[in-house]
């Protein structure tokens, strides 16, 4: 099985905080769908004859594309490769973007599964993120999308805030879990160089959260989702049961993909490509026959330190069946030493023939990560 990931550009308002590519909305698509579609056929052979499960819709914001553009899209998706019946599609949406005629029109085009960026539902951070949503707005499309009939719906949440403290943070869960959505993914507000939040800390504007603020909310988020009926598979990640993000797993365990737009990144189990990340180059260089991509190939060791940087983040963690048969014994005692401090310590557990990381561990998962990443041969 593999995925496909299509990554649109368009904003028509940049977040404060978001680090991704995106430039600002234009009213006329055509050169970027028609580059899009003409990525398609000039990838059609990367995933091999390996069946389609999942097709991802990010950004950006795809809910800037007509229901007409989505589907001009699937349509020739499906025309290159082979697409599954039993299939997962997502489509990202802004909240203010949403009708009901918009909604009904994606059912059309049979995609099933919905993610709405609502961040967070007190207007005072929604300002300070600067969304271009209300969480009236985020109540209207959230209700909206249910009634729709998406059985799979899925929201995002930013904790971590500065200025939200643990009470307008649980209000943010039960608000969220007064919804049937069968999915959330929340993410603690990270502060990246040259975004609007990032500049604004190297001039003092911006404060971050306290660590201790931090796990607080991390904790509650953890018991708030369990006590809801959610399975946290991953760090920022919490499902109920037979509502996982299929194509994130996919990421996670390393299943081939490919990613299509500017700056989408593909990797087929041996090497990882990435395309440029400019919207004016990129429709340039692929109408013109030119490289829009550039190409890694994966050595041995880096794809260990991939495998654990990304199993570890998740409920199955480290296989350790799956080290020794693919990174032979080196990897397999690399691992398995390195382990027992975090053991000792309560960070890290074995659950049968898999090491997870405790909900303690979980907390500082970055520092863990970085400690069992091999370092480059000298």
């Amino acid at each position: 099985m593999a995925g496909i990931y299509i990554h649109i550009p368009f904003c028509r308002k940049l977040c404060n905080y978001c680090d991704f590519y995106h430039v600002i909305a234009d009213s006329d698509n055509n050169d970027f769908i028609n580059a899009l579609l003409k990525e398609a056929e000039l990838r059609k052979n990367y995933l091999g004859k390996e069946p389609v499960t999942t097709i991802y819709f990010g950004g950006g914001t795809p809910s800037v594309l007509s229901v007409k553009e989505i589907g001009t899209i699937l349509d020739h998706l499906k025309q290159l490769f082979v697409v599954e019946e039993k299939n997962e599609i997502t489509v990202e949406l802004n909240p203010d973007d949403v009708t009901t005629g918009y909604l009904y029109g994606l059912k059309d085009l049979n995609i099933n599964r919905i993610s709405l960026g609502i961040q967070t539902w007190i207007d005072r951070d929604l300002r300070k993120l600067n969304r271009r949503h209300s969480s009236e707005q985020a109540m209207v499309a959230l209700g909206d999308a249910l009634r729709a009939g998406f059985e799979n719906v899925t929201i995002d949440l930013i904790y971590g805030i500065p200025g939200m403290n643990l009470g307008e943070w649980i209000s943010n869960l039960e608000i969220s879990f007064g919804f049937d959505i069968k999915h959330l993914s929340a993410y603690h507000l990270t502060i990246e160089k040259g975004t609007v939040f990032g500049k604004m800390k190297e001039k003092g504007l911006l404060e971050e959260v306290d660590e201790e603020e931090s796990v607080s909310q991390f904790n509650t988020l953890i018991e708030k989702a369990e006590a809801a009926g959610f399975i946290q598979y991953e760090i920022s990640n919490f499902g109920k049961p037979g509502f996982f993000s299929v194509h994130n797993i996919n990421y996670w365990k390393q299943v081939n993909y490919l990613g299509l737009g500017p700056s989408a990144h593909s990797f087929n189990g041996y090497s990882r490509q990435w395309n440029v990340r400019d919207l004016k180059n990129y429709i340039n260089h692929i109408s013109k026959g030119k490289p829009f991509f550039e190409r890694e190939e994966l050595d041995l060791k880096t794809r260990f330190n991939e495998y654990i940087m990304t199993s570890l983040r998740t409920m199955w963690g480290i296989d350790l069946e799956y080290v020794e048969e693919t990174f032979n014994k080196e990897g397999y005692d690399y691992v398995v030493n390195l382990s027992g401090k975090f053991k000792d310590y309560g960070l890290m557990k074995l659950d049968k023939k898999n090491l997870v990381l405790t909900n303690q561990g979980k907390m500082i998962s970055d520092n863990i990560i970085s400690e069992f990443i091999m370092p480059p041969d000298k």
